[in-house]
């Protein structure tokens, strides 16, 4: 709890004046970008969604653009979306999803103040895990913990809804499990997608 109290008074104290979706890419440390620069990054707010400009790993290319929100694809394999969070009336912090999708998608996500500082996840998400996707009023049942456990490993990938503040997690098992093992899962789950929504400073199901 006093962690948490810590956490928010740093987030307040630092983003009372609020910024903008552009401020907060150009100013994103160059560790999480790789090869880029102010001047490419500038162009890349600028231009039509599509607009790709080259660094010196690569190219980024711009996926979708909002006041709140950018998504860009930093590889062939990779993307990084950027939220802008309210926790009061003029005070923001970062969210970032970063994904890799080796063929299946997999998704990383964090938070920051609109500084860059790094805060803690768990104070803002959920636990999440394979468990969230079965169906726990089947947890008595003989074959739920083994179900389950075929799951443990498989990856979760992360989508905002570019106009509003939700992100619905995906649960990417199919790729991976054979036909048999799908079929002794699938009783057991519940939904492949849930969907978080943003309230009160935090992200929560609908459940």
């Amino acid at each position: 709890m006093k962690k948490t109290i810590i956490q928010l008074f740093l987030i307040m104290s630092i983003t009372a004046y609020g910024q903008t979706i552009n401020e907060v890419f150009i100013s994103m440390p160059a560790s999480f970008l790789p090869g880029s620069f102010e001047a490419n990054r500038r162009v890349l707010l600028a231009d039509t969604i599509g607009t790709t400009v080259s660094t010196t790993l690569g190219e980024i290319t711009k996926l979708n653009h909002s006041d709140n929100f950018l998504e860009i694809r930093t590889s062939a394999v990779g993307t990084t979306q950027i939220k802008l969070l309210p926790i009061a009336a003029d005070s923001m912090i970062i969210c970032l999803v970063r994904t890799v999708c080796g063929p299946t998608c997999d998704s990383h996500i964090s938070f920051y103040t609109t500084e860059w500082e790094k805060l803690e996840t768990s104070t803002f998400l959920p636990e999440i895990s394979a468990k969230n996707f079965f169906d726990s009023s089947q947890k008595d049942s003989e074959n739920y913990k083994y179900a389950v456990s075929l799951s443990d490993i498989l990856p979760i990938s992360a989508q905002f809804n570019e106009s509003n503040t939700d992100i619905e997690l995906t649960f990417n098992y199919k790729q991976h499990l054979s036909a048999n093992v799908i079929a002794e899962m699938t009783p057991f789950l519940k939904t492949d997608t849930i969907v978080l929504q943003w309230r009160n400073r935090k992200f929560q199901t609908n459940d």
